[in-house]
């Protein structure tokens, strides 16, 4: 298998685990005190369910009502800011009795001695909880301990030897019915509905499977209570410095609104992306209007700027529809998702190969890149693709694992990375044109470059200042329905950014790029910039102050 085929397969691999609003998450030896199981934002009827499909606890012994183990479902106030402070989280949650604040905060705390789950409700609530309430002792019962043994002994047949087969199949029957007995007695304790606003404390069953605990709950939002929430879970005792104890446990998470599987902030996604597609196809068409209309101005980097928009508004539409397909089936269409990481990857590629050319003055002042710009460029290609291999792989993890963190943070190191070395052409251009316009004698001309270059050297400062900082502050202090706001802006102002690089490199008569200079007296001028991109090569042009070509010479 050649390696093209061998990063395809890596990336069907990946996507096959995507990560939706059906969330299937298994943890073997972990070790962390607290994992963040998701954050979802929900509309008043929104659902959860979780079902703890089992979990396995360390045999060491361990006072779990000092360090107990268990889920904490707690409101944000906004995006990442618990319901409970700063002082509250120095302890573990699952041991607070009050809440500072009025947000609404629901512990599990899991009792393994007596098979049940005490359930807490801190808080203004008026949430809906169904779950199966705790069984009387009489049968609380588990497989563990059935009423007749799975390896009693079978009393032997004495029938004759042609009835033995059958008599053998029944006993077997018999025995397998017994085993079961207890879990279907126990199961016709039917499920109750609890109303937090009005019950504090309710204790739930807690099954028990050999050695390994589960259980389920269905919650409802109410309408006071809906906001963003975050489920966690708690190992309190790895809370203390010192040794580790390892766990294990098994969980599912489905969370729904009204309306579909995405979270509230997520709801208005996937019109936006097909709106924004269309804005950025129509802005690719303008621009290659223009070129057309321009074309003997127009340089190879032109066509690589209208490539740049085209990818963009087809990664736009396959995110559009990656969205839709989460928000119906609770999980993304695989051959979509493909094809979305694919046009991203694309996208993430062109942006900073072309904003790095165009920094370059490649095509429009030089043809040939520096031994420090081919450094650049070595840098930052593959560092895009690391990013962009950090995105996939986040896109398809679940956030409970230890995993996310860690591509999550290269993702944010790796992309700061690309950002600050996107700057060094344009500054090393800037620098060569201040010392071209006190040597060569050109200095209008160079003025004008150079006021060109600091133009754009302050717009890739501001997007990157834009979108990696301020879009992220108010997406933290907005209402979680309005976070979705957070891509909107992101959006604008890359649509803005192009738009505005566009205009200030378009191919026309009264670019700076294009102009040739204009000196008072007669004189011949040695020009590194050529006069259009059907010329390519022209490099020495001698003009008369009228403005009239008496001799061109070319170096072909």
């Amino acid at each position: 298998m050649d390696p093209a085929h061998r990063y395809l397969y890596l990336l069907l691999l990946l996507l096959t685990g995507c990560r939706a609003r059906i969330h299937k998450l298994t943890l073997k030896n972990e070790t962390r005190f607290s994992v963040d199981l998701n954050t979802f934002g929900f509309y008043a009827n929104g659902t959860l369910d979780v079902n703890l499909l089992s979990l396995r606890l360390p045999e060491q012994v361990v006072d779990y009502n000092l360090y107990p183990v268990g889920f904490t479902l707690s409101r944000s106030r906004v995006n990442g800011v618990l319901s409970y402070t700063a002082e509250e989280t120095e302890t573990c949650p699952l041991t607070l009795t009050k809440v500072t604040s009025n947000e609404p905060l629901i512990l599990f705390l899991i009792d393994i001695k007596k098979l049940s789950v005490n359930v807490r409700a801190l808080g203004d609530q008026d949430n809906l909880l169904i779950a199966k309430p705790e069984a009387p002792k009489g049968l609380r019962k588990t497989r563990e301990d059935p009423a007749v043994k799975p390896n009693a002994p079978v009393k032997p047949a004495t029938t004759k030897p042609d009835n033995q087969l059958t008599q053998k199949g029944d006993d077997a029957a018999s025995v397998e019915q017994s085993r079961t007995a207890p879990m279907v007695e126990a199961s016709k304790v039917e499920e109750n509905e609890f109303q937090l606003e009005k019950l504090k404390h309710v204790t739930l069953a807690l099954d028990k499977v050999n050695d390994s605990y589960n259980f389920s709950f269905h919650m409802v939002v109410g309408l006071l209570a809906e906001g963003l929430y975050s489920l966690k879970f708690h190992y309190c005792q790895n809370r203390m410095p010192g040794i580790k104890f390892p766990y294990s446990f098994a969980v599912e998470v489905t969370e729904k609104n009204p309306g579909g599987y995405l979270s509230a902030a997520e709801i208005p996604l996937s019109r936006l992306y097909i709106g924004m597609a269309g804005v950025f196809f129509t802005a690719a068409m303008v621009w290659v209007y223009t070129l057309m209309k321009h074309r003997y101005s127009v340089f190879k980097i032109h066509w690589l700027m209208a490539a740049l928009a085209f990818t963009k508004s087809t990664s736009l539409v396959f995110h559009s529809i990656n969205y839709h397909f989460i928000n119906t089936e609770g999980h993304p269409i695989e051959g979509w998702a493909v094809m979305y990481y694919i046009t991203h990857l694309l996208k993430g590629a062109l942006l900073f190969i072309t904003l790095a050319l165009i920094g370059t003055g490649w095509a429009f002042v030089k043809y040939i890149l520096s031994d420090k710009e081919k450094k650049i460029f070595m840098i930052v290609i593959p560092l895009q693709v690391l990013a962009n291999v950090a995105f996939i792989i986040i896109e398809s993890t679940e956030e409970g694992s230890s995993e996310y963190y860690l591509w999550k943070e290269i993702l944010f190191l790796v992309d700061l990375i690309c950002c600050g070395a996107i700057l060094f052409p344009v500054v090393w251009s800037i620098r060569h044109l201040q010392e071209a316009s006190s040597t060569d004698g050109k200095a209008a001309m160079n003025l004008e470059k150079l006021k060109l270059f600091r133009h754009y050297y302050v717009m890739i400062v501001c997007y990157i200042y834009f979108t990696r900082i301020i879009a992220i502050l108010l997406k933290v202090t907005m209402p979680f329905q309005w976070q979705w706001c957070y891509e909107f802006l992101v959006e604008v102002s890359t649509l803005i950014f192009f738009v505005l690089t566009g205009y200030k490199f378009r191919p026309a008569s009264n670019n700076p790029y294009l102009q040739l200079p204009l000196d008072e007296e007669d004189v011949e001028m040695d020009e590194v910039v050529t006069e259009s991109g059907a010329l390519e090569g022209i490099t020495k042009v001698k003009k008369t102050c009228n403005g009239r070509d008496r001799q061109k010479e070319s170096t072909l």
